[in-house]
């Protein structure tokens, strides 16, 4: 892989590189959507499939900073019936990268955002406000669970989009904040990891990716703090507003660029 090390990066691309992982560790801990904007930053620094590889490190550290802080709030039945799925689209999105170029995996992965969050909101506007978690055993709901899952598995896989996918998912079906953080710091946790031997294999980590992520891992602690200070002081309704518009955000910027 044709990574850039760190004396490749002029001052303002590190800079941009160092305030996106910020962003990761924020995101975390407070709102996952803002995901895709660091995304997108990598994508523009780095040549966007060396990019994935360079910032799996990063979000797997802000994954440990997100366990830490709310691993008393995750809800495993969601988690045990998502993982299947995920593993199915984890396996299909590393069979896309075999051949899709930088400009599909951007197009396709802003594409699928945006369609997950109208498919979203549209189901805001018509299902009980009440809807709970444990609304996943029904039929319905175990569907919706996989289908979202291979989504979710696919889209990580393929550009670390996986965030809006699964919180689009969450917000449909039902969680509050606090459930919400804890239930997908551990997924990403899980799943990020998973992810290490299917990246290296493809040639998307290597030393001279890891050489970067030394540099930058250090910036996504303190938007950690920022994040979890940040959560107590946002309610719930701004809370899944922040998350849907970084969505759309992101999505845009991979489309557009």
């Amino acid at each position: 892989m044709n990574t850039m090390t760190l004396w490749h990066i002029s001052g303002w691309e590190f800079a941009a590189l160092a305030a996106a992982a910020l962003l990761v560790g924020f995101s975390k801990t407070a709102v996952s959507g803002a995901n895709t904007v660091s995304l997108a930053v990598f994508a523009a620094v780095l040549p966007a499939r060396a990019s994935t590889g360079v910032l799996l490190p990063i979000l797997i550290a802000g994954d440990v900073l997100a366990v830490l802080t709310y691993r008393r709030h995750a809800h495993w039945p969601t988690l045990l019936r998502l993982f299947p799925a995920v593993a199915a689209g984890v396996v299909a999105g590393t069979v896309f990268l075999v051949w899709a170029d930088d400009e599909v995996v951007r197009v396709s992965i802003g594409a699928t955002l945006l369609l997950m969050t109208a498919v979203t909101l549209w189901r805001r506007r018509t299902v009980d406000k009440e809807d709970v978690p444990d609304a996943v055993t029904t039929r319905a709901g175990r569907i919706k669970a996989r289908s979202y899952g291979v989504l979710g598995g696919f889209t990580t896989m393929v550009a670390n989009a996986g965030g809006p996918v699964m919180s689009m998912y969450l917000l449909s079906a039902g969680f509050r904040k606090l459930g919400f953080l804890g239930t997908s710091a551990f997924f990403f946790l899980i799943v990020n990891v998973a992810k290490v031997p299917f990246s290296a294999g493809l040639g998307l980590i290597d030393g001279h990716s890891l050489l970067l992520d030394a540099a930058l891992v250090v910036f996504v602690v303190p938007g950690a703090f920022i994040g979890k200070w940040a959560v107590r002081r946002i309610n719930q309704r701004l809370f899944e507003q922040i998350v849907i518009v970084a969505t759309v955000v992101g999505a845009l910027q991979l489309l557009l660029r």
